[in-house]
């Protein structure tokens, strides 16, 4: 089993928020390393700089909690993975023709849904019901 985790879960499980306990006892129960892509890194960071600016965060919690990404990184908790964008663009297009005409999938729902795929992985955790259901058309198993 190779798991994807996509922001939603990342973000929940560095920053606390309402969906914490959520992430944070699925993140218990799979202690496996997780890719962590350019993707990521860009989604989480600007995740983090939004909840500033809408101040859900302060700036000081937003730079404890990329440093708390960082230590995870040269730990091996999270592993840095390229992206490969002329890979991930053809197979995210392919996604969204395929499905988003019935369930409304969203840009960077189907990057991410692709990454994982590209990634080889066999589950793909969120805690956004569409693109759960995208991953699972996809064939991936959704947690949590």
């Amino acid at each position: 089993m190779k798991i994807y985790a996509d922001t939603s879960v990342l973000f929940s499980l560095y920053v606390t928020d309402a969906n914490s306990p959520k992430a944070d006892a699925w993140r218990q129960a799979n202690p496996v390393p997780l890719d962590f892509t350019g993707f990521h890194r860009l989604e989480l960071r600007n995740a983090l700089g939004l909840a500033v600016f809408q101040q859900r965060l302060t700036p000081a919690e937003s730079q404890a909690a990329w440093q708390e990404v960082e230590q995870d990184l040269a730990s091996g908790l999270l592993v840095a993975k390229s992206d490969s964008w002329e890979k991930l663009l053809p197979e995210a297009e392919r996604l969204a023709e395929q499905h988003t005409p019935a369930i409304g999938s969203r840009s960077l729902d189907i990057l991410h849904v692709a990454a994982a795929t590209l990634l080889g992985a066999t589950d793909f955790c969120t805690l956004d019901t569409r693109q759960g259901k995208l991953a699972q058309l996809a064939g991936l198993h959704v947690q949590p």
